[in-house]
């Protein structure tokens, strides 16, 4: 698993929910031996449209990492992020690149601390984003035994 470059793309709108997630994937990251990069958009609905610039200027990243939070409010605001957020990232996934997805959707700031700190979501969407990649590899023929 080493050697990937990775880019964690965070929504930065809930800054103590993203702080611990992107710890959590920067860790996994180190851990695994990859070089990465972070880079901070002003919410989810932004991260689908970073990753798509990075790809378009052939930034030289083998995967993403997408990481933020929506809040479930009065108004249906939260419907339309949270589905179009994973629609962006679906899409991108669908073209080839490698995405982990880390955009929690919740009912309050209590579930998603408990999903960013307790349950280390930002962890599982770097080793989602690993696992991507590995699999590319091996279709490729890349794979290590």
């Amino acid at each position: 698993m080493s050697g990937y470059r990775i880019l964690i793309i965070a929504g930065a709108f809930y800054r103590e929910i993203a702080d611990p997630m992107i710890k959590g994937a920067s860790e996994t990251l180190a851990t695994a031996g990859c070089s990465f990069d972070v880079v901070e958009v002003p919410g989810a609905l932004e991260i689908p449209g970073a990753i798509t610039q990075a790809e378009l200027t052939d930034a030289g990243y083998d995967g993403y990492i997408a990481l933020g939070c929506v809040i479930r409010g009065e108004t249906t605001h939260y419907d339309y992020v949270c589905g179009e957020s994973a629609r962006g990232l679906m899409d991108l996934s669908l073209e080839g690149v490698p995405v982990g997805n880390g955009i929690l959707t919740v009912e309050n700031r209590a579930q998603a601390m408990v999903r960013a700190v307790d349950k280390n979501k930002g962890a599982d969407a770097a080793e989602a984003c690993l696992s991507i990649l590995q699999l590319r590899d091996r279709f490729r023929g890349e794979a290590e035994d």
